[in-house]
C-alpha cells in the first residue's frame, strides 16, 4: 500500500512537473505582454463585443503567442544551453524533448488560428497566423542568426497583438491601431540592445550576431539612442490622427524624454565602453515605459 501511495505521489509530480514546462515553453513572461496589448487594442476599439468574445478572443491569441515561443525554443535548443540567460529552458534541461515541443507548438499554432477564427474572424485569425509564421521563419530561422537586425525586423510579430486586438472588435484594420504597432515595433530595438550590451558573452558563445558583436559596443549605444528618440514622433502620432487627447500626449512625451536622457546618458559614457548600471536601466526602464504608454491608451479612451 505504501509502495503505491509513493509510486501515485510519483506519477502525479511528474505529470506536473511536465505540464510546468510545458507553460515555460510557450514563453509566460511574453505572454503576458501579449495578453495586455491585445486587451488595450480591444478595449480601446469604437465597437464593443461581448465579455465571452473578448476572453475566449484574447485566450486564443494568447495560446499563439505561446505556440510561438514553443517553436521558437524547439528551433533554438541548441543555441539556449550555451547561453546562461536561456540554459534553463526546459529543452535544454532535458524537461521537455524536442520531438514533443515542435508537436506541442504545431497543435497550438493551429487550435489558436482556427479558435480565433471561429470565435472572431477571418482577419483576426490571419494576423495571427502571420504573427505565429513571421516569429518562426522570418526572425527565428532566418534572420536571428545571420544578421544584426534582427530585432528590427523581428520586432514586427511582437508588436501585432494590440492590432489583432483591434480587429477582434471591429474585423478592419485603421490607421488607430497601426499607431500600437509603431510604437512597439520602434521600442523594440533600444529595449533589446541594452539587454545585448550586457548579455553580450552569451550572444558570442551561440554565435548570435547581435549589434555588441558585429558593430561595437559605440555603436550599439549610439542606435540605442537614436531608436529612443524615434519614439518621439510615434508617440506624438496617436494625438495628430485624433485617436488619443492632450493627456496622452503630454504624459507619453514626459515618459518619451525621460527614456530619451538616460540612453543618452548611456551612449555618452567612455567611447567603447558602457556602464552595466546604465544599461540595466535603460532596459529595466523600457518595460516600465512601454507598459505604462498602453496603460495611458486605456486610461485616455475612458476619458
Amino acid at each position: 500500500m505504501t509502495t503505491y501511495l509513493i509510486n501515485k505521489k510519483t506519477v502525479f509530480f511528474n505529470i506536473s512537473s511536465y505540464l510546468k514546462s510545458l507553460v515555460l515553453l510557450m514563453k509566460p513572461r511574453v505572454m503576458s505582454l501579449v495578453i495586455f496589448t491585445c486587451a488595450v487594442g480591444l478595449l480601446t476599439a469604437p465597437n464593443s463585443i461581448s465579455l465571452n468574445n473578448s476572453l475566449i478572443s484574447i485566450f486564443f491569441v494568447t495560446m499563439g503567442a505561446g505556440a510561438a515561443g514553443a517553436l521558437n525554443m524547439w528551433y533554438e535548443a541548441d543555441l539556449d544551453k550555451l547561453m546562461t540567460r536561456t540554459c534553463l529552458r526546459p529543452i535544454p534541461t532535458g524537461k521537455i524533448n524536442k520531438k514533443h515541443a515542435l508537436i506541442f507548438g504545431v497543435v497550438l499554432s493551429v487550435v489558436s488560428i482556427y479558435g480565433l477564427y471561429y470565435f472572431s474572424n477571418l482577419l483576426s485569425a490571419f494576423l495571427l497566423f502571420v504573427t505565429i509564421a513571421f516569429y518562426l521563419f522570418v526572425y527565428t530561422i532566418w534572420l536571428k542568426r545571420k544578421t544584426p537586425q534582427n530585432i528590427v525586423i523581428g520586432g514586427a510579430s511582437g508588436a501585432l497583438p494590440p492590432v489583432i486586438g483591434w480587429t477582434i472588435a471591429t474585423n478592419s484594420l485603421t490607421i488607430e491601431p497601426i499607431t500600437f504597432f509603431l510604437i512597439i515595433f520602434y521600442w523594440t530595438p533600444s529595449h533589446f540592445w541594452a539587454l545585448s550590451l550586457y548579455k553580450a558573452e552569451d550572444y558570442l558563445k551561440a554565435k548570435i550576431p547581435m549589434l555588441p558583436i558585429t558593430n561595437g559596443i559605440e555603436e550599439t549605444k549610439k542606435k540605442i539612442f537614436v531608436y529612443s528618440l524615434f519614439m518621439l514622433p510615434v508617440i506624438i502620432l496617436p494625438y495628430i490622427i485624433g485617436f488619443t487627447g492632450e493627456i496622452f500626449l503630454i504624459s507619453t512625451l514626459l515618459l518619451t524624454f525621460y527614456y530619451n536622457y538616460i540612453c543618452y546618458d548611456l551612449y555618452k559614457f567612455k567611447k567603447n565602453k558602457f556602464e552595466l548600471n546604465k544599461a540595466k536601466k535603460v532596459f529595466g526602464y523600457s518595460i516600465l515605459y512601454l507598459f505604462i504608454i498602453f496603460v495611458l491608451f486605456l486610461v485616455d479612451s475612458l476619458i
